[in-house]
């Protein structure tokens, strides 16, 4: 009996797991045929956040213009699954929008891939609950200030706003955690500051509880959370599609960018085709103010990852074993960048 049990627990086991690939991770639909004369299309992983907003625009918008997309949007609902599949299942997802350092990390610890071009820029905020009494950032010292994770960039613009304030990490107490998680966390006073990629700092204000203490476009203008990472041996076997991708990515985020009745649409049809959200807290992220998040301007340029890398390394987050040339691929970028914004308007 009880071996039978433990059989049967082990079935279910598998067929949970097996749905959960399914229904969530697309794990049985790396084979579909694509629009390109019956290849398969390639998956791309996305978080249902602002700084990922681009991948389900260009995937909407030629759906809506061709009636097929070329590559499988993924979505995922946290950065640990997003990168497992990222890692175990390259084949059929070899790109992916993560984080910048996150993806420096990883080239550091001898994964084969590339930041080919920028998912945003901006798109963060530190959000503190409206009634605590923390209006400068020295004011944070003692606080416990929730952040996404180690690799998150929201890390190191702490790490710069502190260092400004004459603070260290060692001044406050950081925790990690999800960012759908923490609205909640500021609602209850269980920290006393939160940051992340949007929607969620916007959530806090529109609900009425949080209050701005700094944006990341105030502090640091043209600040980078997330890129479009793809494994080196996608970019060598399937160049064209890849730049394609890229070309999809640059006129999308111009389309975006190009007026607020474009950022409403995209806020209706991606919080409901893709994010499954509210499209009312994507319409308050993306106009107040309409440039807290933007994606227009999104070639990797030197500069700033070495700015990026040079603070990770002071952070002790990474190892500076690497340098730019080995984790950026800048040469889809010029074909990108002249781009002009996709034709298309949703049809009410």
């Amino acid at each position: 009996m009880g071996k039978s049990l433990t059989v049967w627990g082990a079935l279910w086991l598998v067929l949970l797991t097996g749905l959960h690939g399914f229904l969530n991770l697309n794990w049985f639909r790396g084979a579909t045929t694509g629009s390109g004369g019956g290849s398969a299309k390639f998956g791309v992983g996305f978080l249902p956040v602002t700084c990922h907003l681009t991948c389900p625009v260009t995937d909407y918008i030629n759906r809506s213009t061709s009636g097929e997309g070329f590559y499988e949007p993924m979505r995922f609902n946290g950065w640990p699954e997003l990168k497992e599949m990222f890692l175990g299942r390259p084949q059929d997802m070899p790109a992916a929008f993560i984080l910048a350092p996150m993806a420096i990390a990883l080239r550091e610890q001898g994964v084969k891939l590339k930041i080919v071009y920028l998912g945003h820029r901006d798109g963060s905020a530190l959000m503190v609950h409206k009634d605590s009494g923390i209006f400068l950032t020295s004011d944070l010292r003692g606080k416990t200030v929730a952040v996404p994770g180690r690799y998150a960039n929201q890390r190191l613009i702490i790490y710069r706003e502190l260092k400004k304030a004459g603070l260290t990490f060692d001044d406050i107490k950081l925790v990690e955690m999800p960012p759908p998680d923490m609205p909640a966390a500021l609602f209850s006073r269980a920290v006393d500051a939160i940051i992340s990629g949007e929607p969620f700092m916007g959530q806090t204000e529109l609900d009425g509880y949080g209050r701005v203490l700094w944006q990341a476009k105030d502090v640091w203008p043209g600040f980078i959370s997330c890129v479009l990472a793809v494994r080196e041996d996608a970019i060598r076997d399937h160049r064209a599609e890849i730049q394609r991708l890229v070309n999809g990515i640059a006129r999308s985020g111009k389309w975006i960018d190009q007026s607020m009745e474009h950022r409403m649409d995209a806020a209706e049809f991606v919080a409901k085709g893709y994010y499954n959200q509210n499209p009312r807290l994507l319409r308050f992220v993306l106009s107040k103010p309409p440039d807290r998040v933007t994606y227009s301007r999104l070639v990797p340029l030197r500069a700033e990852f070495e700015e990026i890398q040079r603070l990770a390394q002071e952070a002790g987050i990474l190892a500076g074993t690497v340098k730019f040339e080995d984790y950026v691929d800048d040469s889809f970028a010029a074909e990108a960048n002249a781009q002009v914004a996709l034709d298309f308007e949703v049809k009410k």
